[in-house]
């Protein structure tokens, strides 16, 4: 396993209390799947401690090595820029620690899973996990991005729980800074026929924007009392969850994290994105400035 290795989770951080909390509460998770781990966490805005302030205490603690495991799921430049950066300044601080980045959490089945249990909670399905779908739709609703991979990926994730799970259509949707809105999804789903639609926010913990979601869906919902419109949890502090944030660490520890970089605006001249393409390293924090695609080492 990992020897003097520490783990150092990295998370968003929310101006809410009880998002705060639920991040809390997955690290208690996570040290109880792991206990030998040296433990520590921070944020990249909105709460504290920030990253550096965590990530600090955890070396001052004794740690030779530590392993930054970001609690992200699509990768957008929260994962791309400062969590790089972070660790750059870290380096520059502590020249004697090695310091490794594992994958994000992504489009792992586990997560798949708590989503499709958030969904089957939603709609109301019976003990055994089966559901009727017909004339049922899932409006599945992330943060959105001006990064037009970690969109494509909440596409993606819509798609794979579409696919054999007999959870009926699943559309993506965004509840900022990409289309279709929630609104706009919603119209697609009554477009296609659904007389009811699950809408699940396709976030780790609460917060703002998901307050924001079920706000709109209500709004929504109010115009088109022919459409039963129902807002399921988000996903939460879950054991699966906290199980995945352990193996992205024992596979940065194994050398064997892949860093997603087929879409990457930084890599990649996607259309209207061309000037991104190789953008240097900034050592500041929340700069959105270009990562290397550094090595998990």
């Amino acid at each position: 396993m990992t020897g003097d290795a520490a783990l150092f989770i990295v998370g968003h951080g929310s101006r809410s209390a009880a998002g705060v909390a639920e991040f809390r509460a997955l690290t208690d998770l996570v040290h109880a799947q792991a206990p030998h781990l040296a433990l520590g966490s921070g944020f990249i805005e909105l709460a504290e401690p920030g990253l550096d302030e965590g990530l600090d205490a955890l070396v001052a603690g004794g740690a030779g090595h530590v392993v930054a495991v970001p609690l992200v799921l699509l990768a957008a430049r929260h994962l791309k820029d400062d969590g790089p950066a972070f660790l750059a300044r870290a380096r520059h601080r502590h020249p004697g620690v090695r310091f490794s980045y594992a994958s994000h959490l992504g489009l792992h089945p586990l997560v798949l899973e708590v989503a499709e249990e958030r969904i089957r909670s939603a709609r109301g399905d019976d003990g055994n996990g089966h559901g009727d779908p017909a004339g049922t739709a899932v409006l599945l609703v992330g943060r959105g991005s001006t990064d037009p991979d970690a969109n494509s990926d909440l596409a993606k994730a819509a798609r794979l729980l579409a696919e054999g799970r007999g959870l009926g259509e699943v559309e993506p949707a965004f509840v900022s800074l990409a289309s279709p809105s929630v609104s706009e999804g919603l119209e697609r789903c009554r477009r296609l026929g659904a007389r009811r639609v699950v809408v699940i926010p396709y976030f780790l913990f609460t917060g703002v924007l998901v307050e924001r979601i079920a706000a709109q869906a209500v709004a929504w919902a109010g115009e088109h009392p022919e459409v039963d419109v129902r807002t399921g949890p988000h996903l939460g502090a879950d054991p699966r969850v906290a199980r995945l944030v352990v193996e992205r660490f024992d596979q940065a520890v194994a050398g064997t994290s892949v860093t997603p970089c087929d879409g990457c605006v930084y890599r990649v001249a996607l259309p209207g994105h061309e000037a991104e393409v190789g953008r240097p390293l900034a050592l500041g924090a929340h700069h959105h400035a270009h990562h290397n695609h550094p090595s998990p080492a």
